[in-house]
């Protein structure tokens, strides 16, 4: 049976990890000093508190006034998300990439820390700074990396909320939930997450937060908040072209498939409404029998698919799904995926443009792969739970008879 190792031998690991950081860091402040344009994306957050604090529209089909000449995207983010980035305005624009690509590994180093913690029995000291360094070659981290997102950071935020704050019974359990939420929707998801999971107080919590933090943004810049809900959160294609091949949602695959047909997302979200039922009866099943970190990660997953638009990068959750499939001794479980995300798969099929739309088959399976494999595991999870439950009554019989 395997033992927590000797407080200095884990002090080690948090340290080596924490050097890896710091190095992050460091190579940021030399991007920096060299000019180079890194971090797109973080650049964009800058410049969305920069713009709130001169008091220009945040949603406009211009260029953001506070963007370097190098960046040319939209803000897409919620009217709450500018305050909250305002702690980047106080950064040096070139400086802001290594600020949130510093802050986004110390993200990865939680998220594997507590998913990989148990009661009476911790990893081995090296593991959090090598699976850490390993995580950096999968592509949704990398990419999340280069380009200075924040999807590491949020997920932190969640498994934090859902696997510590939550399993403590805080009074602050759903407040990081809604956060995560009120700066980019996706999270969103995991607010059922928690009513289904019978924890209805941190889930109004969470929704709470949510509506609190959007509500003071009508007050403060209701113009713009009027136009972000009513305009921006319902218009997928102001982020991009769906069927991009990065987009890795149901929306994509289906828009991809049907070249852009008109009824492509009301197929996407019929699709995923028929998933859903084994999806959310698995989250209860592995809820009830204490794998609240498994039954995160199907929802995690299935808002994947969910989300209209989910970016190649927003797949940073296979980082969890691998450190928890090596906790529980599913070696060769967690090497597939490891490979599936580090084979840079979506680099490599030919795409832009209309290529998608000629495919084929066989470029189709391996352009759609992030979500074949997402929903091939949930249909494969609740399949295997379904042959539990049909197998619990026979076990229970012959305990009886015997």
């Amino acid at each position: 049976m395997s033992t927590s190792p000797p407080a200095s031998e884990a002090r080690t690991g948090r340290v080596l990890a924490g050097v890896l950081a710091l190095v992050v860091l460091a190579f940021g402040v030399l991007a920096w000093l060299a000019g180079w344009h890194l971090g797109a994306d973080s650049a964009v957050y800058r410049a969305g508190a920069l713009t709130l604090v001169h008091g220009d529209p945040l949603y406009t089909r211009d260029v953001l006034t506070a963007l370097p000449d190098w960046v040319r995207l939209p803000f897409t983010y919620t009217p709450a998300a500018a305050p909250l980035f305002l702690p980047f305005a106080l950064v040096p624009s070139g400086l802001v990439w290594g600020v949130i690509a510093f802050l986004s590994v110390v993200a990865l180093m939680v998220v594997i820390t507590v998913v990989s913690s148990s009661p009476g029995r911790s990893p081995a000291w090296w593991a959090l700074p090598a699976g850490t360094a390993a995580a950096l070659a999968l592509e949704p981290v990398w990419k999340t990396l280069f380009l200075g997102q924040i999807n590491l950071i949020l997920m932190a935020f969640v498994v934090l909320d859902v696997l510590v704050l939550a399993a403590r019974r805080s009074r602050w359990a759903g407040v990081l939930i809604g956060v995560a939420a009120a700066i980019k929707l996706t999270p969103l998801i995991f607010v059922p997450h928690l009513f289904f999971t019978g924890r209805w107080k941190d889930g109004l919590r969470a929704l709470g937060t949510f509506v609190a933090l959007e509500a003071v943004m009508f007050a403060v810049i209701p113009v713009d908040a009027l136009r972000f809900w009513r305009d921006s959160a319902t218009d997928p294609s102001r982020v991009g072209s769906v069927h991009w091949i990065f987009n890795q949602s149901l929306n994509g695959l289906v828009s991809r498939a049907s070249e852009l047909a008109p009824w492509s997302l009301a197929v996407a979200v019929g699709v995923a409404a028929v998933l859903a039922v084994p999806a959310v009866w698995l989250v209860v099943r592995l809820h009830r029998r204490g794998e609240s970190a498994a039954a995160l990660l199907v929802t995690a997953f299935y808002g994947l698919l969910l989300s209209p638009v989910s970016w190649s990068h927003h797949w940073v959750w296979c980082v969890p799904l691998i450190t928890l499939l090596l906790v529980k001794g599913r070696r060769w479980a967690a090497a597939a995926v490891a490979v599936l995300f580090a084979s840079q798969i979506v680099m490599l099929v030919p795409n832009g443009g209309d290529t998608e739309f000629g495919w084929g088959l066989g470029l189709s399976v391996l352009g759609n792969a992030y979500v074949l494999a997402a929903a091939a595991g949930i249909l494969g999870l609740a399949a295997r739970e379904l042959r539990l439950v049909r197998r619990s009554p026979q076990v229970v019989t012959a305990c009886q008879a015997g």
